[in-house]
């Protein structure tokens, strides 16, 4: 399991190209040799590539828009090959809310991206579906969403990016959900979860400040096949977001991960 960041914990420093290589360096001196693309401005496929082999870093994963997924998948394919990303990840579906609690809106979605997910398994590469909460409701049958979700596509074609985080918010627990769905979780996100006395609110926090398991969370993705975990944090409440990245990674090397 290689350990990888997530972009999108500082989008804000990736609103342009010169923000987005800074940002890559800034990883690469911390240590990290992969990071997810995803929360970052435009950049063309071949400007990506280079600057990835100038920071000694891959890209093996993306969030890419539904719309861009669903109508321009062809491109898509093509710009991933170039700078040598396997997985074409989605962040959230359209009405992601409404899909956790109606089954109708959920299978509609599921069919529309059906033919891209078809297209991009025959294309040699994965989709990866990136859940939140709301996966973790149930259906009127029973079934959890996430459940569905993953048992709509064949694995060889399609796994699930596993949030640690948002598992727990959605009442589950991160190890057994990867033990659950061992085999299409090639991608997950490590964040940690805090109850914050400053505002009396769950918090996100850098892996080891929160209360998940990782130790744990690490054994159970090694069984389940996890090929690189990506630490995120979308809220850093007032802390350096670059600072958060290099306190998970200092916390996961601790605990043995690689990176």
């Amino acid at each position: 399991m290689i350990i990888g960041a997530q972009l999108y914990t500082v989008r804000k420093e990736c609103e342009t190209t010169e923000g987005l290589e800074n940002a890559l360096r800034l990883c690469s001196e911390m240590g990290y040799r992969a990071v997810q693309l995803s929360g970052v401005c435009e950049y063309d496929p071949c400007w990506m590539r280079e600057k990835l082999e100038k920071y000694s870093l891959v890209a093996p994963i993306t969030h890419t828009a539904y719309r861009r997924i669903v109508e321009e998948t062809d491109r898509v394919i093509e710009e991933h090959k170039i700078f040598g990303a396997t997985y074409v990840g989605l962040g959230s579906a359209p009405d992601f809310k409404k899909c956790g609690c109606d089954v109708a809106v959920l299978d509609r979605v599921l069919d529309s991206l059906e033919p891209a997910v078809e297209k991009i398994g025959a294309a040699g590469l994965k989709f990866m579906y990136h859940n939140h909460n709301m996966e973790f409701s149930h259906t009127p049958d029973g079934e959890v969403v996430l459940d569905r979700i993953a048992r709509r596509f064949p694995a060889a074609i399609a796994g699930i990016t596993l949030d640690t985080y948002w598992v727990t918010a959605g009442g589950g627990d991160p190890a057994e959900w990867l033990t659950r769905l061992s085999g299409r979780v090639d991608c997950v996100h490590f964040k940690d979860m805090v109850y914050s006395g400053e505002d009396q609110a769950v918090r996100m926090a850098p892996v080891g400040k929160g209360n998940l398991n990782y130790r744990r969370i690490l054994d159970e993705g090694e069984k389940a096949g996890v090929r690189y975990a990506f630490v995120e944090q979308d809220h850093c409440y007032g802390e350096d977001p670059f600072d958060c990245l290099n306190q998970s990674l200092d916390a996961l090397r601790a605990l043995g991960a690689k990176d």
